[in-house]
Formats: structure tokens, sequence, C-alpha cells
């Protein structure tokens, strides 16, 4: 017979089995499925739940997070018949609980298997250099075509991404060479621009100094002979001065009388200098024609008055 004590401690267990089956936690971000005998019947969000032990049971538990999934590398080929390989990762997130346990008996090699088919089908159709260029291209619509898909299986696709795209060691080799021969005609292209850019500079410095020096001599020209027009006219005003106070003091009183006088002086002088052009002196043979060249100077000087 059993004890008071053992039936005691029997029944604590069977309760406290009823309470932990009874009660359950759902942690953040968390969902999980729950079958009545067999059969769906509710979705348990986060935080407590209570179920019916023995008839209720938990099927399932999914997480809500973006999960990422790695894409296994595959070859691909493209339109232009050259193998690629091609290495990527998916992230996804579930949104349904309830189809995500019973629409596909495994979602995530479902998602795996239809994006490695949907990359061959889109790599297929572009050619190798496009394949590099269209990442964005590539990625947008294998998104699109699991995304339609995957809303039957109670999941999410958020993006694709292509990590790695290799081609033959052969094509990598011919890229390489076509990437170098491209730099060098660029270097090439660059290097004549620098040397035609640097002979239209020295044309244009020359065309410009030479331009500057033409202005400059024209310039120069202008004010010599601004210059020497100012000169002359200078010249002429002063010698106008000169003459009208020459003959102002001719016609004032005792004019005639000093004119006389500076005519005669300058005779004697000029005939003195005459004389000292060789070592002989020369006497004029009629020093009396002196006073006869004087008195025609002052007929002159009478008759322009």
């Amino acid at each position: 017979m059993f004890s008071f004590g053992t039936v005691a401690l029997v029944i604590f267990i069977i309760a406290l089995v009823f309470v932990i089956k009874t009660i359950n936690v759902v942690p953040q971000q968390h969902a999980w499925v729950v079958e009545r005998l067999g059969k769906y019947h509710a979705t348990l969000a986060p935080g407590l739940n209570i179920v019916v032990p023995f008839i209720d049971r938990i099927a399932y538990k999914h997480s809500l997070k973006e999960i990422p999934l790695d894409v296994p590398p595959q070859v691909c080929i493209t339109r232009d018949n050259t193998q690629l390989q091609v290495d990527g990762i998916l992230y996804f997130q579930v949104t349904d609980a309830m189809r995500a346990s019973y629409g596909s008996s495994n979602f995530i090699t479902a998602i795996t298997q239809l994006a490695q088919t949907t990359l061959r089908s889109v790599i297929g159709k572009m050619e190798l250099d496009k394949t590099f260029e269209e990442r964005d291209h590539i990625n947008t619509t294998i998104v699109n075509a699991i995304d339609e898909s995957a809303a039957n299986w109670g999941v999410k696709v958020l993006r694709y991404e292509i990590k790695d795209l290799t081609p033959p060691a052969e094509i990598l080799h011919a890229m390489q060479r076509q990437i170098t021969a491209e730099r060098e005609k660029r270097a090439l292209i660059a290097a004549s621009e620098g040397r035609r850019q640097e002979a239209i500079n020295i044309a244009s410095g020359e065309r410009e100094a030479a331009i500057a020096r033409s202005e400059g001599e024209k310039q120069a020209a202008i004010n010599r002979a601004q210059g020497e027009a100012t000169a002359i006219v200078a010249l002429a005003d002063a010698s106008a001065t000169a003459l009208r106070q020459v003959g102002d003091a001719i016609r004032s009183p005792g004019g005639a009388d000093a004119v006389n006088l500076r005519v005669a002086e300058e005779y004697v002088h000029a005939f003195g200098n005459l004389a000292k052009t060789n070592n002989s002196i020369i006497v004029p043979a009629d020093l009396g024609n002196m006073s006869g060249l004087i008195a025609s100077a002052l007929q002159i000087v009478k008759a322009e008055r």
C-alpha cells in the first residue's frame, strides 16, 4: 500500500507538470503555433499564454526577426555562353507563423532553391559584362520573383545581395588585360591632351605677349608724337611771343637805335669769327663798306616795320 506522503508527492508532481504544460511564456519577436488534438488551434503571441495540457501542444516555434540565409554558390551560364560562379545571401522574415508551419514542409529549403533557379534564369538573359554592371537589377528581380511565391509560405523576402561573381580564370585574365589596355589608352589620351593644352597655352601666351608689346609700342609712339607736337607748339608759341616782344621793343621810343646797335654788334662778331677760321687774318678791302652794310640792315628792319 502507498503511504499518504507518497500519494501527496505524486499529486504534487502531476500538478507541477500540469502547471508547466499549462503556462507558456513566448519570447519577444517569436510566434508559437498551437495544435489541439493534431489540428491548428492558435498562434501564441509574445508574453504569458495558457494552453490545455495533454490536449494542446506547441507544434512549431518561429522567430519573427530578419534572418540572413546564405545561398550556396552555383555556376550560371550567361547569354554569351560564359560560365559564371555566383554567390549570394538572402534576407527574409516570417510574417505568418501559421502559413510558415503548414504552407511548406521546409520553407527555408524552398526559398533557397527558388533563389538559385531564379538567379540562373536572370543571369542567362544577360551578357557577362552586364552582370557586373547590373547587380542592383539582378537583386531586385530575384526578390520580386521569390517574394511572390514566398507569400504562400508566410515569409516576406526583404532583399537579395550578390556577394561574389567569379568568372573562369581565362576570362578573368582576359578582363584584366582589357582593363590594363584601357588604362594605358586613357593614359596616352591624357598625355596627348596635356601636350595639346600646353601648346595651346604657349601659343596663347605668345599671342597675348605680342599684342601687349604692340600695344605698348603703339602707346609709346602716340606719347612721343604727342610730346613732339606739344614741344613744337610750345616752341612756336615761344617764338611768336619773342617776336611780338621784339616788335614791341622796336616800336617803342629808342627801339630803332637799339636795333642798329645790335645789328652792328652781330656783324662785327660774325666778321671776327670768319677771320679766325684760318691762320691768316682777313681784312676787308674797304672798311667803309661795314657802315654801308649796317645801313642796309637797318633799311631792312625799317621795311619790316
